[in-house]
């Protein structure tokens, strides 16, 4: 995880998970809606996780 997808996934989570799929980006995206703070949580957790090839 870089610096600048965590400043990125601070200021405006959907944008910093774009390339983790249509699924977590809907997810961050409802909760930044429902507030800020739960939308930041779930970007940093989404971004840490490892990323898995299909």
């Amino acid at each position: 995880m870089s610096v600048w997808r965590v400043i990125l996934s601070i200021l405006f989570p959907p944008l910093a998970v774009y390339d983790r799929g249509c699924g977590s980006i809907l997810i961050v995206l409802i909760l930044t809606v429902l507030g800020w703070v739960p939308g930041v949580i779930a970007a940093l957790i989404i971004l840490n996780n490892p990323k898995k090839d299909v």
